[in-house]
This record gives C-alpha cells, structure tokens and sequence, in this order.
C-alpha cells in the first residue's frame, strides 16, 4: 500500500512540476509592464490563482484586507497557449479593469515589432474584435495581428467569465 501511495504521489507531483516546466516565462519580473496596465495601482498581487493572474490595487491590501481590486492582469500565454503567430507565441500581458475593458496591452516578447498593442486600450470583452473591422490590420504581420487579437480576445472573456461579477459578462 505504501508503494502505491508513493508512486501515486510522484505521479501527482510529477505532472504539477510538468505544468508548471511548460509555462513560458519572458518577464520574470513583470513591474513595470503592470505599472503600465495601472498607472494608479500602489500595489499587484502575485500571479496566482485559476486562471493565472495579478490583482492590481489602488491602495496595498496589506493593511486593508478589505481592499476592492481596480483591476487585473494576465498572460494570454497562460490562457490560450496554442495561439501563435507566425513564428511562435506572442507574449502579451493584458490589463483590464472590474467592469471589463481593457486598460492595456504590453508584448513583452515576438518577433515582430508590437506596433498593435496601444489598439486594443478602451476596447470592451464583448467587442468583436476583428482585424480588419474593430481592430487595425498591420501591413506584412497579418498572421501576427490575427493571432494576437484572438489570444487578447479569448484569454480576456476567460478572466472575465471566471473573475469579474456576472453583470459585467452579460
């Protein structure tokens, strides 16, 4: 029974350290990049929770437990992980505040120039968010911009669905 227990455990840990060697780190220090999302935030959780994510706040939580967030970031690689562009993952942390629009978007790695991102700041989850009609196509990086704007997309509408009130979604 004890060897059960034992391979099972390793089995368990074995694939939480397999999750956790699969995730892509290109900021190890995200800082400035949150500052950027909430330029008002005093403080940022640890990236933490399901999905992954920071809490930005206005005032630091610490002393004030009770402390309402003003938003969150995330990275679409966390959440839509097979989203690429044409040469690989496009690394974008996004901001967006309780009611559901977008405070930001910061490519912190591709290998194409990010000269999308300030499009998407004041865009709304329920938005449609399509290239060529809501959001600007980038001469010579059509896959890019097409990938990026699903990857922003869908990894906001899933923070939102799973973190912010269910009024906001509707």
């Amino acid at each position: 029974m004890a060897k059960v227990s034992a391979i099972v455990a390793a089995v368990v840990f074995g694939g939480v350290f397999a999750a956790a060697a699969d995730r892509i780190y290109t900021t190890p220090n995200p800082a400035a990049e949150l500052k950027r999302l909430f330029p008002a935030a005093a403080a940022f959780s640890p990236l933490a929770g399901t999905p992954l994510h920071f809490m930005a706040y206005a005032a630091d939580p610490k002393p004030n437990p009770s402390e309402k967030p003003i938003g969150i970031a995330f990275w679409t690689t966390d959440l839509v992980p097979d989203e690429h562009g044409y040469h690989g993952p496009i690394h974008i942390l996004v901001g967006m505040d309780m009611t559901g629009v977008l405070t930001g978007v910061v490519v912190t790695y591709d290998s194409e120039p990010p000269k999308f991102a300030a499009q998407f700041k004041g865009k709304k989850i329920g938005d449609p968010f399509r290239v060529g009609g809501d959001v600007d196509a980038v001469s010579r990086a059509s896959i890019s911009i097409g990938s990026a704007t699903r990857a922003i997309r869908d990894a906001s509408r899933v923070v939102a669905k799973q973190l912010l009130p269910p009024e906001v979604t509707k």
